[in-house]
C-alpha cells in the first residue's frame, strides 16, 4: 500500500518590507514633482510715479474689433457696427497707417462666448490677409474689461 504525504501549505504572507519600498518611492516621486510656492525673501512698498511711463505705453494701441452673440461685428472702441466687407477694409488701411509709423498692427478679438464661431474665423481670416498679429494679450491695452 501505497501512502500519500500531503505538504502543509503555508500561509500566503504579505512581505512588509516591499510594500514600505515602494512607498517610499512614491512619496520621493511626489516631493520632485511637486511646485512649491516661493515667499520672497524681503517685502518691499515701493514708491509710485506719476512721471514713469507703463510698459506699453510707446506702443500704439491694438485694433479692436467685437463680436456679439448675434453675429454682429463692432470695429474699434466706438464700436461701430460693420459688414465683412468694411471690417476688412478698414483693417487693411489702419495696419498700413501702423506700418506707416513703424509700429506693427495688432487686433484684439472680443467675442461673446455665444457668438457664432464662422464670425470669429471669419475675423481671423481678415486680420491674417491684412498681416495683423491676434491676441488677447491686448485686451487690457484696448481698455477692455
Amino acid at each position: 500500500m501505497r501512502f500519500i504525504l500531503h505538504k502543509r501549505r503555508t500561509a500566503p504572507a504579505v512581505i512588509i518590507v516591499a510594500l514600505i519600498d515602494v512607498l517610499i518611492v512614491l512619496v520621493i516621486f511626489l516631493l520632485v514633482t511637486t511646485t512649491f510656492r516661493q515667499q520672497p525673501a524681503l517685502r518691499l512698498a515701493l514708491p509710485e510715479s506719476n512721471s514713469a511711463l507703463r510698459s506699453g505705453a510707446n506702443e500704439n494701441p491694438p485694433l479692436l474689433v467685437s463680436i456679439e452673440a448675434s453675429g454682429t461685428l463692432r470695429y474699434g472702441l466706438a464700436g461701430d457696427v460693420v459688414t465683412p466687407d468694411q471690417l476688412r477694409g478698414r483693417l487693411i488701411v489702419d495696419a498700413e497707417k501702423a506700418r506707416a509709423t513703424g509700429n506693427e498692427a495688432k487686433l484684439a478679438v472680443r467675442a461673446d462666448k455665444a457668438a457664432p464661431w464662422g464670425q470669429i474665423v471669419r475675423v481671423m481670416d481678415v486680420a491674417k490677409a491684412a498681416n495683423i498679429r491676434i491676441s488677447s494679450a491686448y485686451m487690457k491695452e484696448a481698455g477692455v474689461k
